[in-house]
């Protein structure tokens, strides 16, 4: 079987998640194939045949530059004569691509895909999180979008030979347009960290946000909120986490100051590793963490910090 993962770029550069779907790719069949559109920036290519890829079809038309859900969807389904599965990050613009391709080339699609397939099986995460799917791919096509860290990133993998794809342009794609683009800001982006900081109401407002801010520094991490943070306007809304905000799925989330209700769970509860700081021993968010410190978040932040910058040298 020969898979085609599509790799997303920002600003020149791979997404990690993207990476994933390259090696989940390289696992799931005998060749894997990326398709990327735009510029690269140097050296990306080689982080591509790294994670597993032996071959990247590179999209150099102007027009398909920028992200486009329909042009991009006609030319990966155009691409998907040569493969028999096409595999994507679970993202903003891998969801509506992803259900788009499966319908022009008559695929099975399974979303949220959480573990490499067992043969024709993808394991598929539901009801945010809180349950599993087994679900039966059926066809000789196949379409799996997969969630953060459902397979372990390759970083041992050969060269990848580059190689130019031109896809037909239809003008019925460029019917919308895109008038303006505002991007998240901050060091890490949320979607693509692998350690998440996040505070709550309990860090009783925006003047204190420096310590996470410092300690999300420290870790290498992005900094994320509660929703009742975002409504209040202490922290900008695209760092909300939870239900109706961002989902995430890192290595380690640590919550400061976030009681842990039901909504905010749902967003966060796909996490390897749950940290919870908060002085509230009762805190519904202790029940589904891995680890728990009971204590004053401003006596505990600093401290952790400072431990960590020792720690580091």
């Amino acid at each position: 079987m020969s898979a085609l993962a599509f790799v997303e770029l920002d600003g020149g550069k791979v997404k990690k998640s993207s990476l994933e779907a390259v090696t989940y790719a390289s696992t799931v069949a005998d060749d894997a194939t990326a398709i990327v559109f735009g510029a690269l920036e140097a050296g990306q290519t080689d982080l591509i045949g790294s994670a597993g890829a032996s071959k990247v079809l590179h999209v150099t038309d102007e027009k398909l530059a920028s992200p486009n859900i329909m042009a991009y969807a006609s030319a990966i389904a155009e691409a998907m004569g040569a493969y028999d599965m096409l595999v994507l990050a679970k993202s903003s613009l891998g969801d509506p691509v992803s259900a788009r391709v499966a319908i022009k080339i008559n695929a099975a699609l399974a979303a949220n895909v959480s573990a490499v397939l067992s043969g024709d099986v993808a394991k598929t995460s539901i009801y945010t999180g809180k349950a599993f799917a087994n679900t039966k791919l059926n066809g000789e096509k196949r379409v799996v979008s997969i969630k953060k860290n459902a397979v372990e990133l390759k970083t041992d993998g050969g060269s990848a030979a580059v190689e130019s794809f031109s896809p037909a342009i239809h003008d019925g794609d460029f019917k919308a347009k895109v008038t303006s683009t505002e991007k998240a800001t901050g060091d890490v982006l949320l979607p693509e960290a692998d350690i998440v900081v996040s505070g709550g109401r309990g860090l009783k407002g925006p003047e204190n946000w420096a310590m996470i801010e410092e300690l999300a520094k420290t870790l290498g991490a992005a900094t994320a909120c509660s929703k009742p943070v975002s409504d209040m306007d202490w922290r900008p809304h695209h760092e909300h986490v939870g239900q109706t905000g961002i989902k995430v799925s890192p290595t380690l989330y640590i919550a400061v100051g976030i009681s842990g209700a039901i909504q905010h769970l749902a967003g966060v509860n796909s996490s390897k590793v749950i940290v919870v700081i908060n002085k509230d021993p009762e805190a519904p968010f202790f029940k589904a963490a891995d680890y728990g410190v009971v204590g004053d978040a401003f006596e505990v932040i600093p401290k952790l910090t400072e431990a960590i910058k020792a720690q580091q040298g």
